[in-house]
């Protein structure tokens, strides 16, 4: 039985009169691997919900975070924005959650509530900065967040997410991020059928990519340089696999393509996928590498009037849609679950790509 770590004052439904104890993992700088961790969630305001973690995914980011590799992480960094778990608690004026339910946390856990692309339901985009689900800043007190390597969560309610029941909770997890992180760009660029859809790189993002782009209708092509990755390229529902290194096999599909999705989280060359769409295509990167691409060739863009473009994660209304439409085409991450003492060997697997697609942590694992 899954204990429940929640301060003896509290009582389910009624909020947390005073702050609670948390088991977590953290770095605790750019050197040393994550350790266990112990620190107070905060007492429940009026919004909050209380969450008991279920399981979270090992999202790419979360490496690069606890070892400072974008050089804004402040520590001790609890990492971790790929959330299920069940509520415990809620604040006296929460309307959208009651204790049970099975809900999710994503990127973000606020933001400005008030700027134009948070009136947008854009908060990934807020104009003041939204706050991480770890390494951000609280706005009421200025704390530090923790993230969900941790046996539970405070969030205020809008920006806890209903996760469906039909889908199963360790293989939602990583729709937190990776399922956002792709459905977005592929809804904002109207991907669906009749168009030809290009998907670059199978990992964590790339092999939800394959799937929500297969699910909207679009003809799907996977792009690897990995041989390999042919079959499972096809099983996760791509119609077609280009070898990328291959250029026989990338002129094949010159100026055809409608959109190109890029998820590879490693500097490359953009030119020879840019060199794939057609006139009026767009390419967007979601994959953030350590190190900046080469600039892509001006007249690659100029001569066919094409696009290359950025997307971050999604907003909240997007992510619960985004989760709605996974449910209802049965549609989760292809996991790999381990306990929470295994996540220093699982970052290190993780930079060989030794992983079908994402690692899932299974918080139980975390006793005391």
């Amino acid at each position: 039985m899954r204990r429940q770590f929640v301060s003896p004052d509290v009582f389910p439904g009624q909020g947390a009169p005073c702050m609670s104890t948390t088991y977590a993992y953290a770095a605790t700088d750019s050197q040393s691997p994550l350790a266990p961790f112990e620190f107070q969630r905060r007492a429940l305001r009026d919004l909050d919900v209380q969450i008991d973690v279920l399981y979270c995914g090992v999202c790419h980011s979360d490496l690069h975070q606890a070892r400072n590799e974008w050089r804004n992480t402040i520590y001790p960094v609890v990492p971790g924005h790929e959330i299920v778990g069940r509520v415990t608690a809620t604040g006296p004026q929460v309307s959208r959650f009651k204790v049970g339910e099975l809900v999710g946390v994503g990127c973000l856990v606020d933001s400005c509530r008030t700027c134009a692309s948070c009136a947008d339901g854009l908060e990934q985009y807020c104009e003041n900065g939204f706050v991480g689900t770890y390494n951000g800043q609280d706005r009421v007190t200025g704390d530090v967040t923790y993230g969900g390597y941790s046996t539970q969560l405070v969030v205020d309610e809008a920006f806890v997410l209903r996760v469906p029941d039909t889908l199963d909770p360790a293989g939602a997890a990583p729709l937190l991020c990776a399922g956002i992180t792709t459905y977005s760009p592929l809804r904002q660029w109207h991907v669906g059928p009749g168009k030809k859809v290009g998907i670059v790189g199978l990992g964590g993002l790339g092999h939800m990519g394959v799937k929500l782009a297969r699910a909207m209708g679009a003809h799907v092509v996977l792009f690897t340089t990995s041989p390999s990755k042919i079959e499972d390229g096809k099983r996760v529902g791509a119609h077609e696999v280009v070898i990328s290194r291959d250029e026989a096999q990338m002129n094949a599909h010159l100026n055809s393509f409608d959109f190109i999705l890029n998820t590879v989280a490693a500097q490359h060359d953009l030119n020879p996928f840019l060199h794939l769409l057609k006139r009026d295509g767009t390419m967007t990167l979601v994959g953030a590498p350590e190190h900046d691409h080469p600039s892509p060739q001006v007249f690659n863009l100029i001569f066919k009037r094409r696009r290359l473009a950025g997307s971050l994660i999604g907003g909240i209304a997007e992510t619960q849609e985004m989760l709605d439409f996974c449910a209802e085409h049965g549609i989760t991450s292809d996991i790999e679950t381990i306990p929470m003492q295994q996540i220093n060997a699982a970052y290190e697997r993780m930079l060989k790509s030794d992983v079908k697609y994402r690692f899932v942590i299974d918080m139980a694992s975390i006793k005391h």
